[in-house]
């Protein structure tokens, strides 16, 4: 074990030794470019581009450009990229995650890499975790890169199709996570090539990275829409439930509260319908609604299982009694509820397009990351996104004092010690930022410090802007701050005047959080830039991390100190040691969930791709799709055929070919029995590709026009693969959530997902064949078709 760790520890000292070495090159242009005039700096933008163009790489280009942004940072923002700041954005350029701690600028140093990938023309994307973020550094960052001659560009929530489409184009865009995403969807959705926002997604810079790609990567991104046209059959399928007779028609079983016809109920069933067969295939969507009629009309209880209140059917809860507010049953029997009330029937909503994070950002041609905490996640980045994780000194030495942690018996002695810890601290005058996990505490300890009368300011992640203002003036003298560990992400804490004398900022942590990383935020917003600082975390055995995972071996620990009573109190390095080791349990625990929600979402990739990329292909082209179209029909023609000619010839069903043939391709003149007896499989697929061909050839003639021509193609295409893939989303939706279930039935969930979601998309495509056949063969040609 020394070993490897000594190997990687060596390797790290190698890596950094080589970029110090990249960043003394940067360096040695210093000198000569103090000496450039501001016009002779800014000529510098486009003598990189030409030559780019003349073939020369960004890597041939880094030591010049980074040297040209730190001269014009020096210039317009008054600030001088360090020597680690230059290590920090070589790193970035390369595609790695640059470790930076808090206050080491890691802004500044993101300028460089941004403006040697921007004059590549491609584009560069700068993520933060929200808008005010965005918009701070892209105008501060860009009065540099204006003054440079590159163009800058906001993508935010409000903005018009128009607005976006201009920041995207710019050479370097501002954005969010979650937006970026967003737009990408829409980008999937659109009828018009004019109507896209983004460019090709080329390179991404992430600030805060274990933020957007770790923490938030359980939430996939989901575009929802309505499900249309239902409302019809629940209201018939209800009309038709009211007519029945319990024992006559139907029978209940309250146990597993399903109610089945009986052989009449199905008759007048039928008869009702006017239908052959109720349980026909082609009649899935109506017994699913009849299912649920019958269930909302005799299992379902007005006033126990629900009320109805303001024209609304609201669930009640079986075990409290209460309304649980915004909840909806699911599978269409709220709607059967709604249906046998008589009010408003709300449509279900649908999943029409999903991404999650991971998936999203693995998309871009050159990732890249920094954040002030990523080290413990290393294996992840390396495994997820292939990003190395690369701690960048600091320029300054760290003095902070990490004391140990201390541990109370319970949750009142920990926060009696805390409150008497602030006000010894508040005393003389020194700032002090309180960390809490939970909102909830953070105004339990408030309330606590206005008992003491201990002016203090309450942070927990809900105004961005304001929280920037209260954290930068979290470090004044005297200052009391309260915040969720999250807080006020991005913003520096700067030391006021006097406070170095009285040891600079501390840190008071009230419980560790279940990832080290977050815990190391926090302790990281003291001692930045070599100032003095504190930090000190307090337990308790009462802590949501200790009664999950550590308190048994702590307990342990605890009685063989013989340590016992209300005031017993504990400051071990023993103890910081289990919590971490409690902490790694978690981590690995929710790196497994998220491991699994990408491992879901990679079965969706390739088929999103598949379509996105289909789809695409369609919007841009500009010519004909007569290359897509006739081989959608020869699939379908030879689905068909070989379905009804096996076996004996004798066996053949001929007759359902036929009918194929005149209702999803010609006219019944054009076609007859008599065409296809005597012909073998291959013979009657060519004879019918024939007609489909003159069918082609005879659409093209009515318009005269190619350019109608194409608009009609995509008319179909789009109409029939959009319809076909949102039910598709849904269904795969559904699927994952039912799969679980398989796991009870010694299956691997994951491995039948896979083979489902397979056999699922593949019906897709033959059903999308089927029905761009049907259309583009059968229907009528307008001359202002839309899409």
């Amino acid at each position: 074990m020394r070993n490897v760790l000594k190997k990687w520890v060596e390797s790290d000292k190698h890596e950094l030794k080589r970029l110090s070495k990249m960043a003394d090159e940067v360096g040695s242009y210093s000198k000569e470019y103090q000496e450039l005039s501001d016009e002779e700096l800014q000529a510098k933008t486009p003598e990189f581009k030409q030559r780019y163009q003349d073939g020369e790489t960004l890597d041939d280009l880094l030591p010049e450009a980074f040297a040209v942004a730190r001269e014009g940072a020096k210039r317009v923002l008054g600030l001088y990229p360090f020597h680690v700041q230059i290590m920090g954005g070589i790193v970035l350029h390369e595609g790695n995650i640059a470790e930076m701690k808090t206050g080491e600028g890691k802004t500044l140093t993101a300028t460089m890499p941004v403006y040697l990938n921007a004059l590549a023309g491609e584009g560069v994307h700068v993520v933060t975790v929200n808008e005010y973020l965005s918009q701070r550094d892209a105008t501060e960052m860009g009065e540099l890169y204006n003054w440079l001659g590159l163009t800058v560009g906001v993508n935010l929530t409000q903005m018009s199709p128009d607005e976006k489409r201009e920041a995207y184009a710019a050479d370097i865009t501002y954005s969010t996570n979650s937006e970026i995403g967003f737009d990408y969807l829409r980008d999937n959705m659109v009828a018009y090539k004019e109507e896209m926002v983004q460019r090709p997604l080329n390179f991404a810079i992430v600030d805060e990275v274990d933020s957007i790609l770790i923490d938030e990567a359980r939430t996939p991104l989901i575009i929802s829409g309505q499900a249309t046209g239902t409302s019809q059959l629940y209201q018939s399928t209800d009309q038709f439930a009211k007519t029945l007779h319990e024992g006559e028609d139907f029978k209940v079983d309250l146990e597993t509260k399903t109610v089945s016809l009986t052989d009449k109920g199905i008759e007048k069933g039928e008869k009702y319908f006017n239908l052959d067969n109720l349980y026909d295939t082609d009649n899935t969507a109506l017994t699913h609604h009849l299912d649920q009629a019958l269930r909302a009309n005799f299992i379902m209880l007005r006033d126990k299982d629900y009320v109805v209140q303001d024209d609304e059917v609201l669930i009640v809860d079986s075990f409290t009694g209460r309304i649980m507010d915004g909840r909806r049953f699911s599978d269409g029997l709220h709607q059967a509820i709604e249906a046998k009330e008589g009010v408003t029937i709300q449509e279900e909503s649908k999943t029409m397009a999903n991404i999650t994070y991971q998936n999203m950002f693995r998309m871009y041609k050159k990732l890249a990351g920094m954040t002030g905490t990523a080290k413990t996640e290393a294996e992840e980045f390396r495994e997820i996104y292939n990003m190395e994780v690369i701690s960048v000194p600091t320029n300054k030495p760290v003095v902070r004092v990490d004391e140990p942690d201390i541990l109370y018996p319970n949750l009142q002695s920990k926060f009696e010690a805390v409150v008497n810890k602030i006000k010894e601290l508040h005393e003389k005058g020194q700032p002090m930022l309180i960390g809490t996990v939970a909102v909830e505490t953070s105004e339990y300890l408030s309330q606590r410090l206005d008992q003491e009368n201990i002016p203090h300011v309450v942070l927990n992640a809900k105004n961005h802007a304001k929280e920037a203002e209260i954290v930068t003036n979290a470090g004044q003298k005297g200052a009391v701050t309260i915040a969720t560990n999250m807080a006020g992400r991005g913003t520096d804490i700067k030391l006021g005047p006097g406070v170095v004398e009285l040891g600079g900022l501390a840190v008071i942590g009230t419980e560790r959080h279940e990832s080290r990383r977050i815990d190391n935020q926090l302790r990281g917003r003291a001692g930045r830039q070599g100032d003095p600082g504190l930090s000190q975390f307090y337990l308790s055995l009462e802590d949501d991390l200790m009664l999950r995972f550590g308190s048994e071996k702590i307990k342990n620990f605890l009685e063989s100190m013989n340590v016992e009573g209300e005031d017993a109190v504990i400051r071990s390095k023993m103890i910081t040691k289990q919590v971490e080791s409690a902490q790694k349990r978690v981590e690995g625990n929710n790196y497994d969930s998220r491991k699994n929600v990408l491992q879901y979402d990679d079965v969706m990739r390739q088929q999103r791709e598949v379509i996105y990329g289909e789809r695409q292909e369609v919007i841009e082209e500009d010519k004909s799709l007569k290359w897509v179209i006739m081989p959608m029909i020869e699939r379908t023609v030879n689905r068909i055929v070989d379905l009804h000619t096996q076996g004996d010839k004798a066996d053949w069903d001929l007759q359902t070919i036929l009918d194929f043939a005149i209702s999803a391709m010609v006219n019944p003149d054009q076609v007859s029995l008599d065409d296809l007896k005597g012909l073998s499989s291959d013979e009657i697929k060519e004879f019918l590709m024939g007609l489909a061909t003159k069918v082609y050839d005879q659409k093209k003639e009515e318009l005269y026009d190619e350019s109608q021509m194409l608009e009609f193609e995509k008319v179909v295409i789009l109409r029939v693969v959009d319809s076909h893939w949102t039910d598709h989303i849904d269904m795969m939706d559904q699927l994952r959530q039912s799969i679980g279930l398989r796991g009870y039935g010694q299956q691997n969930p994951l491995v039948e997902y896979q083979r489902e979601g397979y056999k699922m998309f593949e019906e897709m495509i033959a059903d999308i064949d089927y029905d761009a056949t049907r259309l583009f063969m059968k229907a009528e040609i307008r001359q202002n078709m839309q899409r």
